[in-house]
């Protein structure tokens, strides 16, 4: 699976294309008519990028497998509204709404599989691309205009209310730029205001999210706690990822807020109650991605793979922790030479062989607890609407 370099380069100083030269910039794309279905990436009722096929070939530790086949709900009872992260490879600094691959294999990947419980939500929004990220990291000019992504996302939002919502509970999910964009949306139009009470909950993967040390509301969002159990409601699961044996360096970027006595959000999926558990990862069974090594043989034998997902039970474990003033989720590959599985996971963000550190296992921040998120969601749901 070819994970366009999506989930990677959000502001990646990449030697090579520290040589780009930034693209001209001419006027902006027309802006969105979210009354139009054209301008959603994804809407319930229609074949698109969230309703890829996500059957997945489990893998157990003697080295057995099974296809295990993926059904979307019939009749979901609640619905979820997905942001995507940085994928857009257009030419200018926000992207145009035209779906194009990369948006689509990033929906396929991390949105398609919450349609086993819920109608999936996927606004087009002219998001920063990675071309304009790529030129600020080179020193050149770029001007994106990051409001214009917000408000994008906000119109959607109101015309989802306006027309879908219906009283529906309703899960936000997004990563990287995404959760960034759902924090402001949360900030701005959720928290504190009426709407809230539809809120089921929020998991904005791949951002940091600032609450106090040592509890589970304030900072950035005033009334939206940390989900501490999978029948809470109206509550925040967030976290940025990095192996257990190689903890965020001094320079990274994630799992680190700015403001005295605050300390980056972590929520394990896999044991949200807190300590270490084993999670339920769903892998790309090629890579992590066009910035990630790629994955070698799931197997000793060599055996293909003909899913795009693999499931490899009780070989990840996950748990939240912290290096410093850092605040992650530890991701543990239990790794047992004796059987023929693999013992290697991909999803270092590399870039000409070379691993960065300070991005930990950015690519996969969903993969390794995909699993997890969509029970969670529906767990979630379940309970809200039975205080309902």
């Amino acid at each position: 699976m070819k994970m366009i370099a999506a989930l990677t380069l959000l502001a990646m100083p990449l030697p090579a294309l520290a040589q780009a030269q930034p693209a001209p910039q001419p006027a902006p794309a027309a802006a969105p008519d979210y009354t139009q279905d054209g301008d959603w990436l994804c809407r319930p009722g229609r074949t698109d990028a969230c309703s890829a096929n996500q059957d997945a070939t489990v893998i157990n530790a003697d080295g057995s497998r099974r296809t295990e086949i993926f059904t979307a709900a019939a009749d979901p009872k609640f619905d979820c509204f997905y942001v995507y992260p940085t994928v857009s490879l257009d030419p200018t600094p926000n992207s145009d709404l035209v779906i194009g691959p990369e948006e689509r294999a990033v929906a396929a990947f991390q949105a398609a599989r919450f349609a086993k419980y819920c109608r999936v939500f996927a606004p087009m929004y002219r998001q920063v691309t990675l071309t304009a990220l790529q030129a600020l990291m080179a020193g050149k000019p770029a001007n994106p205009d990051r409001a214009m992504a917000y408000n994008d996302v906000k119109a959607a939002w109101d015309e989802y209310l306006a027309r879908d919502n219906k009283g529906r509970g309703v899960v936000l999910i997004g990563h990287s730029q995404g959760s960034g964009v759902l924090k402001l949306l949360l900030q701005q139009e959720i928290d504190g205001k009426p709407v809230q009470k539809q809120l089921i909950s929020a998991m904005l993967l791949g951002t940091n999210v600032a609450v106090p040390a040592g509890k589970d509301v304030g900072g950035d969002l005033k009334s939206i706690p940390l989900c501490r159990k999978d029948s809470q409601t109206g509550c925040l699961i967030s976290y940025v990822s990095f192996r257990d044996n190689a903890p965020p360096p001094e320079n990274s970027r994630f799992g680190v807020v700015p403001e005295p006595g605050m300390v980056a959000a972590c929520t394990n999926p896999a044991a949200l109650g807190g300590g270490k558990a084993v999670s339920d990862a769903y892998l790309g069974t090629t890579g992590a991605g066009l910035a990630s090594a790629k994955q070698g043989p799931w197997t000793s034998d060599g055996a293909p793979v003909t899913t795009a997902f693999v499931k490899v039970p009780g070989l990840i474990s996950t748990q939240c922790t912290t290096s410093g003033t850092f605040s992650y989720l530890a991701v543990s590959v239990n790794a047992d030479p004796a059987d023929p599985r693999t013992d290697t996971i991909v999803g270092d963000v590399s870039v000409l062989g070379k691993i960065l550190p300070d991005w930990g296992l950015h690519l996969i921040d969903m993969p390794v607890a995909m699993g997890n998120l969509v029970t969670i969601a529906d767990k979630q749901a379940r309970a809200w609407a039975a205080k309902r």
